[in-house]
């Protein structure tokens, strides 16, 4: 089978000294400390590492390494798979915080790390803290000297809005460079949504109805049908329009509407997705709908009052010359009908020919995000036997086990390319500008949330979006 080319290497041969920040958190338990140990079991990370925990609990290295190793038991890779063992004893911890003011353990650990690598170590600072510690611990790298020759990995929320957005990334930029930066957001990184891409400009055919000539909306939909009883207190304090809309789905939404990159390389992609970005037309806020799951104010640590949106849906629409004129619907909530995370270009009814007016089912070309990946396209057939008709049907192609390879979870793409310095699964700066910018009016004229029962799709105004169509997932 013949592939494209790799456009960025696969792994560095740098020995590099990997520091996560808020190493004890959910975050490095749940995702990135797994997609760490399956890069090793992979063999995928070079081959003098170092990861180093911090945090302000103090655990020794063992302790730091056990905590790991039930990490793994609970969330996979199992230790038992892979090389555990060799893995655990790359594994160190730096207790006491890090600060500007004091620093703990972390300068000491870090000169150990050192002194166990040959040559000039690659240091990589990994932010896996809550949001409102991104501009303080910039501030500590610049005052410890842990700034030169390093990478810096910013988890989202990158600011909270379009002046928190500007405060914290002055402050970045005034200690790094930006090409040491690399901003995550991990659903750049699915399979199937790094397919949006290539399926687009591998194939001429798909290429080539990836306008408004022949695409009349874009939905994109992430729908939960969990609550938010594990995390009620950083949730009520963010809401689904800032924790998904804005974030997660400008991006995918980009990705679909971006213009065809020079290549592949690793900065060509992100400025595609952030000039995309750019041609948003600011938010209108009578375009957009928040809903609010019944029940919600009743779960623990959720103010009786409270008028946070567990769900949030919108009309984005783009000023270019590709897509003017084409809705993008952007849907996401709580407590929903389904679970689904999926990219769908809705195209147009036939304007001429028998079928020109008659009352079919869209044909549609679908991207899911779950189990792997799967693309889907469906479209309207004779149907099979003597009485003839017409029919609807669907042909789907799972991304697992093509060419026998299995799909990698998101941050294992994200920790790899970071150490190799590929950047396309970032998002870019002046990207998340414009996006910031895009909500700045909504912000202020923000819609009353309107009340949804648990396992549907929202509030009845969320259908009136998609009007004169409608959304495929209903």
């Amino acid at each position: 089978m013949t592939t494209a080319p790799q456009t960025a290497q696969s792994s560095t041969d740098r020995p590099t000294i990997f520091v996560m920040y808020g190493a004890s958190g959910d975050l490095s338990r749940r995702l990135v400390s797994p997609a760490f140990f399956e890069l090793a079991r992979l063999g995928r990370l070079p081959q003098q590492w170092r990861l180093v925990g911090s945090g302000r609990r103090d655990l020794s290295h063992d302790e730091f390494r056990e905590f790991i190793r039930e990490a793994l038991e609970e969330f996979g890779p199992q230790p038992a798979d892979g090389p555990w063992d060799d893995f655990a004893q790359h594994l160190l911890f730096a207790g006491g915080g890090f600060s500007e003011e004091d620093p703990g353990a972390l300068l000491d650990v870090l000169a150990q790390a050192r002194e166990d690598l040959d040559g000039d170590a690659q240091v990589v600072h990994y932010l896996a803290v809550p949001p409102d510690a991104f501009l303080p611990t910039t501030k500590a790298f610049a005052a410890h000297g842990l700034v030169e020759g390093a990478r810096v990995v910013y988890e989202k929320p990158y600011g909270t809005s379009l002046e928190t957005f500007e405060e914290l990334d002055t402050e970045v930029q005034r200690v790094f460079d930006e090409s040491q930066v690399f901003r995550i957001d991990h659903f750049l990184a699915f399979e199937a949504q790094q397919d949006v891409i290539h399926a687009r400009f591998a194939n001429p055919w798909l290429s080539s109805i990836w306008n408004n000539t022949h695409v009349a909306q874009v939905q994109v939909d992430i729908a939960e049908t969990l609550d938010v009883a594990q995390r009620a207190s950083f949730y009520d304090a963010t809401g689904a329009f800032l924790d998904m809309i804005v974030t997660h789905l400008f991006q995918m939404a980009a990705t679909v509407a971006m213009e065809p990159p020079a290549d592949l390389g690793p900065g060509a992609l992100q400025a595609a997705r952030d000039a995309a970005l750019q041609d948003f037309r600011e938010l209108d806020p009578a375009e957009v709908v928040l809903g609010q799951f019944e029940g919600y104010t009743a779960i623990d640590g959720v103010p009786e009052d409270s008028q946070t949106d567990t769900l949030a849906a919108c009309r984005v629409w783009i000023d270019n010359d590709r897509w003017r004129g084409v809705p993008f619907l952007l849907r996401s909530g709580k407590k929903m009908t389904a679970d689904e995370q999926r990219v769908t270009l809705v195209l147009k009814a036939p304007a001429d020919g028998p079928y020109a007016g008659a009352d079919v089912q869209p044909a549609t070309v679908s991207f899911s995000l779950l189990d792997g990946g799967a693309i889907d396209v469906s479209m309207t057939v004779r149907t099979p036997g003597v009485a003839g008709g017409t029919v609807d049907g669907t042909a789907t192609l799972p991304l697992p086990g093509l060419d026998g390879q299995q799909p990698a979870l998101p941050y294992v793409h994200l920790i790899e390319h970071v150490l190799t310095g590929d950047r396309s699964l970032f998002t870019g700066v002046e990207g998340l500008r414009a996006a910031w910018t895009a909500i700045d009016r909504f912000s202020a004229n923000r819609p009353a949330v309107e009340s949804y029962a648990p396992g549907t799709w929202g509030p009845a105004s969320v259908e009136a979006l998609a009007e004169p169509g409608q959304w495929i997932l209903r």
